[in-house]
């Protein structure tokens, strides 16, 4: 029987969930993986050695159940609406549990007042875990995802462009974290509570780059060349709508049009690059490409057919055809919570108070 605190690990089927687990594993931590559904994901996780329970993260009969007889907890919201139910339903089996840890993955942008509630979710959920009174607490919290990018993937290998909402493409505004490098330092959280209680750490890739930039290490990654198409956001919706990713929701929808402005802004540069996901998760630096190409590998929409060229030149003309969604009629119909003076990150002032610049090398506590 192992000595080592029993983990919970909640998304587990996910982008940075399944990772979690995985490396959890492979240092001899016993792992609960909660799943929503026995598949591919939830038997490679089996055969890890992981506990598997198909369970409803917004059910706190389930929540409970997961939570039993374990010590420790990764938190981490399904990419869908309805956040802030899952953080309470998490806040309150956990403080009847009395884990002594929880690992949440936040947001870089998170604040109280930012236009998108998918955001202020973060911020509040986040808030009812460091009220747990039994129960401390890291937070890690990565910007603009490396995986962002791999949603035109297939019409980069296809076409050859990499047409997103991101701006001026010679202005370098992300450094972007894999899924596998965000993975290691939640883990190392997890896996050492007593060295990271208390502490929020920002993982990022190992430098800043443009979209030219991502679109040539994509390029590189596929093995042709690959160009950066400045979009508006208005095309940009058209297009997810049109080709909706795995995730899909109109309520994601609207608010990855406020996230694109972030990025516009600049408020994914603002204290990158870190050297978080080396000194925490104990990880070397990935570039993007390498990332690009273990991504590509995966994606079977990215290999040379003529099936795939023809969906990619369909997809392109669909999105001619479909009409602009209606962010504003999206979030009424939802009913979704509306500031009356919502602001973004990079302009506000308690945000820029929790996130000063800092250096290269600085993890902030």
């Amino acid at each position: 029987m192992s000595s080592k605190a029993t983990i919970l690990v909640t998304s587990a089927a996910g982008n940075t969930g399944l990772q979690v687990a995985l490396r959890l594993r492979a240092q001899g931590f016993p792992v609960r993986a909660v799943v929503r559904a026995q598949d591919a994901r939830a038997d490679r996780l089996a055969a890890a050695g992981a506990e598997v329970m198909v369970g409803d993260v917004y059910s706190v009969a389930d929540m409970r159940r997961a939570m039993a007889g374990t010590q420790r907890a990764y938190h981490c919201a399904p990419t869908a609406p309805n956040g802030l139910h899952y953080g309470a339903v998490f806040a309150a089996a956990a403080e009847e549990a009395r884990l002594e840890h929880v690992v949440m993955l936040g947001q870089w942008l998170s604040q109280p007042d930012h236009p998108s509630v998918f955001t202020r979710d973060v911020w509040l959920s986040e808030a009812m875990l460091r009220a747990l009174p039994d129960t401390t607490l890291s937070v890690v919290n990565p910007g603009w995802f490396a995986q962002n990018y791999f949603m035109v993937m297939g019409l980069a290998a296809q076409l050859g462009v990499m047409p997103m909402p991101l701006g001026d493409g010679d202005v370098k505004k992300n450094a972007p974290p894999s899924n596998e490098a965000i993975a290691a330092v939640a883990a190392a959280c997890l896996a050492d509570p007593g060295a990271h209680a208390g502490k929020t750490y920002r993982p990022t890739g190992p430098e800043l780059l443009s979209p030219n930039e991502i679109a040539a290490a994509m390029g590189e990654a596929l093995g042709r060349r690959v160009r950066y198409r400045a979009i508006g956001e208005r095309l940009f919706l058209k297009a997810l709508t049109a080709n909706p990713p795995g995730n899909f929701s109109y309520q994601a929808l609207s608010q990855l049009a406020l996230y694109a402005e972030e990025y516009r802004r600049g408020t994914f540069a603002i204290g990158a690059p870190t050297d978080v996901v080396e000194t925490v998760g104990g990880l070397a630096p990935e570039r993007f490409s390498d990332t690009a190409r273990r991504a590509a590998a995966a994606v079977p929409e990215t290999q040379n057919r003529l099936s795939n060229r023809m969906s990619a030149i369909w997809g392109f003309l669909k999105t001619g055809l479909t009409p602009t969604p209606d962010l504003r009629a999206i979030i009424r119909d939802r009913d979704l919570p509306v500031l009356r003076a919502p602001v973004f990150s990079n302009e506000s002032r308690e945000w820029a108070h929790g996130h000063p610049t800092p250096l290269v090398n600085r993890i902030s506590a």
